[in-house]
């Protein structure tokens, strides 16, 4: 079931924890308000959080998404990758649909394509607003209610999360530079952050044990 597996991704640990803890956070975000938005709760609806909560992490080349994308986990594999799809984007924009959404997803994969890990758009607002404009464009198409907000749920918490590490967020790229961080922060390769990390995803785990049962 869809839930053992979520279980499972948050607390199996691993050299890509940080993302899972990532995938986490989205997942109790979106079951403490999931009564609040469009939509309401959905197996859909929870896929598309976690692949908004892992999808700013994709301008690594050795993030979870991009180890099922990447023929190899290296900055050269990614852009010779991410250039091409966005070609191929742009193609079947110009000759089959003039979709502003797919423009911007094209874009979006450029940059992908050619930003370092948290020094680009995926870590940004700006990111945050393309991203959300393909997401409307593919709910619009297939009629999924509440898409958007299923996936800001998701990117958010990731965005948010980052920004109490002590590395921050260019969170107004490309605007301005600048890494943005809350006052308090931690370093997320420490045994101290890693503990910290182990905590909010027992304390997730019994928060989503806690909610599931209201959904039925």
């Amino acid at each position: 079931m869809l839930e053992s597996w979520l279980f499972y991704i948050i607390i199996n640990k691993g050299e890509i924890m940080k993302g899972k803890t990532h995938v986490g956070i989205g997942t109790v975000t979106f079951m403490s308000i999931y009564d609040k938005i469009p939509g309401g709760f959905s197996y859909i609806g929870l896929i598309i959080v976690i692949i908004g909560s892992l999808l700013p992490d994709i301008d690594h080349p050795k993030s979870i998404i991009n180890r099922y994308i990447l023929p190899f986990k290296n900055k050269l594999a990614k852009i010779a990758v991410y250039i091409c799809i966005a070609v191929v984007v742009l193609y079947f924009d110009y000759f089959y649909t003039n979709e502003p959404a797919l423009k911007a997803l094209a874009l979006c994969l450029i940059c992908i394509a050619i930003s370092s890990h948290r020094n680009g758009l995926t870590h940004s607002l700006a990111g945050l607003g393309l991203f959300t404009l393909v997401c409307g464009y593919l709910g619009k198409k297939y009629n999924i209610t509440g898409i958007e907000y299923y996936f800001m749920i998701g990117y958010g918490s990731h965005l948010l999360c980052d920004m109490i590490t002590r590395r921050g967020v260019p969170l107004f790229y490309p605007l301005i530079n600048k890494k943005y961080r809350l006052p308090w922060t931690y370093n997320a390769n420490s045994k101290w952050g890693s503990a910290f990390e182990d905590l909010l995803i027992i304390l997730g785990i019994i928060y989503i044990i806690y909610r599931f049962p209201g959904i039925f």
